[in-house]
């Protein structure tokens, strides 16, 4: 399988020199993100808005070292807010979060990811919109979790995702379900050991329907997020089972993939959310697309090859 060897070159600095370096690579990964700064995404954050979509910004950026890489990323959360603010969107476009650009890896980090992250919710809340915090590999999810349980405790709203590939992830649903959380449900795009994940891909199908029925059945607000064309039709069964509304559920789908099935799930009513990321610190996030659909890896491979 090829996602296991693209996961392991995204860790890798030789492949990160090579990838960055192709001629063509800048022109594909335009395709999953779209800019480098605010004012790059604003049109496009505009754009979506005005067709019926919801999103939900990243700030890309995971290779955090000081404490200084922190506040910087932390601050370039806060100018995004601010835009958002002035463009008066906060009821349409909320922010993702990874913990590890806020310095969780650091000495002391968990107190240090919670202290930045704070700032954040604190400004999305004060323009109307919410945070989700990302899930990233299984050793820093206890963290995670528990930075979002305190910050729930004043921003109830504050989201966090759940990747189904985990073993202990329905154990993880049924009590985030109880207490009434948001959560995005993901397939997992990390390179995971046999011993806490499933390796194939009917194993976290299953388990991924097995979840999202223990979230729809719950008290929590489900994020669906697939762009899998059955597990969207089995979340929508599931929700009708669960005599959810429209608005107590919705789809995630990434920026630059089934563009069109964003559009026609929002123009039959559904919340539809477009996960869009932008920033010049890409590379991670790029190979992560790649590696979670053969598809993604094929047009690379085809642009690569037609390009001169």
């Amino acid at each position: 399988m090829l996602g296991p060897v693209i996961l392991a070159a995204s860790r890798s600095d030789r492949m990160r020199r090579l990838v960055t370096a192709a001629p063509v690579t800048r022109q594909v990964v335009d395709r999953f993100i779209p800019g480098e700064t605010v004012d790059d995404v604003v049109p496009i954050v505009v754009d979506l808005t005005s067709k019926g979509l919801e999103l939900t910004m990243d700030v890309v950026g995971e290779d955090i070292t000081t404490p200084e890489q922190a506040t910087a990323a932390r601050d370039a959360y806060l100018l995004l807010i601010e835009r958002l603010g002035e463009l008066g969107l906060g009821e349409k476009v909320e922010v993702s979060v990874k913990l590890s650009m806020f310095g969780q890896a650091l000495e002391g980090g968990h107190d240090l990811a919670l202290r930045n992250v704070r700032r954040v919710v604190e400004a999305a809340d004060a323009i109307g919109t919410t945070v989700t915090l990302d899930a990233e590999d299984h050793t820093t999810l206890d963290s995670m979790l528990a930075i979002h349980a305190d910050l729930r405790r004043d921003f109830p709203k504050t989201g966090c995702v759940l990747q189904a590939y985990l073993f202990r992830t329905e154990s993880d649903a049924r009590r985030l379900a109880a207490s009434g959380s948001r959560v995005r449900l993901v397939k997992g795009a990390y390179k995971e050991p046999a011993e806490v994940a499933h390796q194939q891909k009917h194993e976290i199908d299953k388990a991924y329907v097995r979840i999202l029925r223990v979230l729809m059945n719950g008290d929590c607000y489900p994020m669906v997020g697939s762009h899998d064309p059955r597990l969207i039709s089995i979340a929508q069964e599931l929700a009708h089972r669960a005599h959810r509304k429209p608005d107590e559920y919705e789809f995630q789908m990434l920026y630059g993939i089934r563009s069109e099935e964003h559009l026609r799930l929002a123009a039959e009513g559904h919340r539809m959310r477009v996960y869009t990321a932008y920033g010049t610190d890409w590379y991670g996030y790029f190979m992560r697309r790649l590696a979670e659909k053969p598809a993604n890896l094929r047009f690379f491979a085809r642009s690569t090859l037609t390009k001169h």
